[in-house]
Parts: C-alpha cells; sequence; structure tokens
C-alpha cells in the first residue's frame, strides 16, 4: 500500500476513535463522519496531493463549495463541511473540537420547580440510571420547566393535571414530535409527578392521572444469534495487534459470560480471582453481586492481552482505550462500538437485528434456555435479581415451547349423543 494512503487511513481511523471513545458518537455518526473523510483521500488521489493538512482542507472546500457560505449549505453538505475541519483539528492539535450550544438554546434548572427537578434527576443517578436515560429525562423536564416558565407558573403547587395535559398536547401537534418522543415524555412526567407526592411537594399524585399514550405496540423479540455464529464473530477478531487482543477480551466476556457492557468496561483486576478462576463483580445496573467462572478462553485472552497488548498502567481497570492516554474507559458506548464492528467484519447476518453486547447477552440466554437449563440457573449466570426477568427470554425459545404441548386426548365415540337433530352432552 502507498504510503501515503497509509498514514491517511491511519488518520482517518485515530479521528473515528476519537469520535467514538473521546465524544461518545455513535457508530452511525462516526461511519457518516468516515465517509465524508474518504471522498477527502479519493479528491486528494486525484490531484496527486500526497499529505493532508490545513492548506489541503481549504482547497477541497473552495473546489465543494466556491464562495458559498455554510449557511446556504444543505445537510449532506454542512456534514462534509464540518468533516473536513473536524479533520484539520485532529491532525494539527489530536482533539476534535465540538461547538457548544449558544447559551440562549440552554435552559437551566432555576426557581422552585427547578430545585425539585435537579433533586429528581439526582436521585435518578444514585439509581444508576442508564447515560441514555438520563439524558431522556433531562431533555423533557428541560422543555417541561421552558413551558411552565413561559405561562408564569413558579411553583410546582400551581402545576395541576390540566396544566400537564396542555403540555403533552402541545408537544404532540409539533412537526418534529413522534410517537416515542411523546411516550418518553409521558413516563418522564410520571416519574417526575410521583416523586414530587412522595416529596410531600404537591397534594395530589397526578402520576396515575396522566394517561398512558394509547399506541399498539407489540414488544419486539429479542436479538440472537446461532452458536455457529457465535464462534465465526469470536474467530473473526485479529489478536495479532494490541487493540485486537483487547477486543477479543470484550467479545469473549460478552459471549461466554453474558456480561452487561457497563461492567465490561467497569472490570477492574480485584474483579479478577486467579487462585479460583473466578470474576467477582458488583453489577453496575442493579448493585447486585455477581460470580462467574474465568473459562479458559477467558483467562488466556486476558492473560495475552496484560503480556502483549496492555501498555504498563497504574489504572486500575483492566481493560484501556488503545490511544493515548490509555485509560479506563469512560462510557459503556466503547465496548457497543467493538462488539458492533466485529459483527460487520465478521459478516453476520444483522438484517433487521440489533448487534451489540446485549445481543450477546441474549443469545446466551437462549442457547442455555435451549439445553433445558432450569431458570434460576440462567437468573444466576445473567445476574438477573429474579426469575420474571429471566422468563423475557421464554418469549423466544420455540423449541422448549413445543416441549410443552399436549397430545389431546381421543374423543369418546358416546361423547356426543345426538337428539332432536341437535348435539347436547351426555
Amino acid at each position: 500500500m502507498n504510503k501515503q494512503i497509509k498514514d491517511f487511513n491511519e488518520l482517518i481511523s485515530n479521528a473515528s476513535d476519537y469520535l467514538e471513545s473521546q465524544l461518545h458518537y455513535s457508530l452511525k455518526a462516526a461511519d457518516n463522519y468516515r465517509r465524508c473523510w474518504k471522498r477527502v483521500r479519493n479528491f486528494m488521489s486525484s490531484k496527486g496531493i500526497k499529505c493532508y493538512n490545513h492548506d489541503v482542507g481549504k482547497q477541497i472546500l473552495l473546489h465543494k463549495f466556491k464562495d458559498r457560505r455554510k449557511e446556504e449549505l444543505s445537510t449532506h453538505e454542512k456534514l462534509f463541511f464540518n468533516s473536513v475541519k473536524m479533520l484539520t483539528d485532529f491532525q494539527e492539535t489530536g482533539q476534535i473540537k465540538v461547538p457548544s450550544l449558544p447559551r440562549k438554546e440552554r435552559i437551566i434548572f432555576n426557581g422552585s420547580i427547578g430545585e425539585i427537578i435537579t433533586d429528581f434527576l439526582n436521585k435518578k443517578i444514585e439509581k444508576r440510571l442508564s447515560k441514555c436515560s438520563f439524558h431522556s429525562y433531562h431533555r423533557n423536564l428541560s422543555k417541561f420547566l421552558n413551558y411552565c416558565n413561559q405561562r408564569g407558573i413558579n411553583s410546582i403547587k400551581d402545576i395541576d393535571l390540566t396544566i400537564i395535559l396542555h403540555f403533552i398536547n402541545e408537544l404532540s401537534h409539533r412537526k418534529e414530535t413522534n410517537t416515542t418522543v411523546i411516550i418518553s415524555v409521558i413516563t418522564t412526567l410520571r416519574g417526575f409527578m410521583k416523586f414530587a407526592f412522595e416529596q410531600k411537594k404537591i397534594a395530589v399524585d397526578y402520576s396515575n392521572k396522566i394517561p398512558r399514550y394509547k399506541s399498539v405496540i407489540q414488544p419486539k423479540l429479542p436479538s440472537i444469534y446461532s452458536e455457529e455464529e457465535i464462534e465465526k464473530l469470536i474467530k473473526s477478531v485479529d489478536r495479532s495487534n494490541p487493540r485486537g487482543k483487547r477486543n477479543y477480551v470484550i467479545i469473549l466476556l460478552a459471549a461466554r459470560l453474558g456480561l452487561r457492557a457497563s461492567d465490561i468496561c467497569n472490570l477492574k483486576f480485584d474483579n479478577l480471582f486467579w487462585n479460583t478462576s473466578t470474576i467477582k463483580i458488583e453489577q453496575f445496573k442493579t448493585g447486585k453481586e455477581l460470580e462467574l467462572p474465568m473459562l479458559p478462553d477467558i483467562g488466556n485472552a486476558i492473560i495475552d492481552y496484560l503480556r502483549y497488548g496492555r501498555i504498563t498502567s497504574e489504572e486500575p481497570y483492566v481493560l484501556l482505550t488503545a490511544r493515548p492516554p490509555c485509560r479506563g474507559f469512560t462510557t459503556s458506548n466503547v465496548v457497543t462500538h467493538v462488539v458492533q464492528r466485529a459483527f460487520k467484519k465478521a459478516g453476520i447476518d444483522i438484517k433487521g437485528k440489533r448487534f451489540g453486547p446485549h445481543s450477546l447477552r441474549h443469545s446466551l440466554g437462549f442457547r442455555l434456555l435451549e439445553k433445558s437449563t432450569v431458570l434460576p440457573v440462567i437468573s444466576e449466570v445473567l445476574g438477573h435479581e429474579n426469575t420474571e426477568s429471566t422468563k423475557y427470554y421464554l418469549r423466544i425459545d420455540l423449541k422448549s415451547m413445543k416441549q410443552c404441548m399436549l397430545d389431546v386426548p381421543p374423543v369418546l365415540n358416546d361423547f356426543y349423543i345426538q337428539k332432536g337433530g341437535a348435539f347436547y352432552y351426555g
């Protein structure tokens, strides 16, 4: 491969990794920027440009957009424009700056209602709500507080069911609002009003008076993959480099033990008990302690990574980011992206399916159930608080359900007695 192309591909790879690991961009968003950067590479190749720098970035934008201002560009054109700027930043500083929102667009949780919202959100943090769910609560309550402020509602005691329903109704008539948003807002408001009632901030519990959104949506079956597909995924990981050795450990922990992404990224040396070949953790989601066997392939993969992949570091976490400064993962999205990229690289059919670490967890639960493992044992392996959560997997095990079918006994000849042209029970 041409050295210049190889260097530019490395620049793209490192910039993409920065978007995902440091800025927490989704895999889809990072892919969009990668496609733009490949167009930059094609332009450089066609012009005989060997190295990328600030001047090359300006030349590309001038060629692409002439003297058009950014405000005049389409959404796709703005994406390309931003991608060039971001690549230039990364090439020069090793970082990508994301512009912050204008001050006027930020909503501060001020006033007496804002204080209660802040207390509510802090309570959610204590309960280890996922970042995605927390941001959803934060966004929805920002809209609600803004609605109250615009109407001069400054005390939570002035909020009643009519105000709540008017807010939901107004929100539902906006063009950008879809069913998912409405359901999320209703869920948030029910939780917030219940909290306010329990804290004796309001006299009436409106949480059970807010109507649920009338939408008939069948729950999706969890995405599962066959044992052959899982083995194909595992074998597809390139372990010839430090990043690959780390990714191999991540995928084994998810596929063999069913660990959640949050528990994989929080795995510490204190959790590894080599003398008993076990892994003991306190689950991030439930706070429940979990002890699992350190299977031979997992133990060997961890040793291989520690010896030949992981840099010497005082970090307590087993798994570190690949780019310096090498630290523990700041978000479980890194684990998710590792698994998703591996699925794509392995060529496994993912159409219409989820393909993150949770799908590996579901697949493990399915295989255990398929092998007639009793529910309490599956609950222990997956770290569920009770078997009710584990019963979720029953919806996907058609083989086991067929075993529950009973033969219909034959009907005796004298069961029906015909009399007067009609049948009646004897």
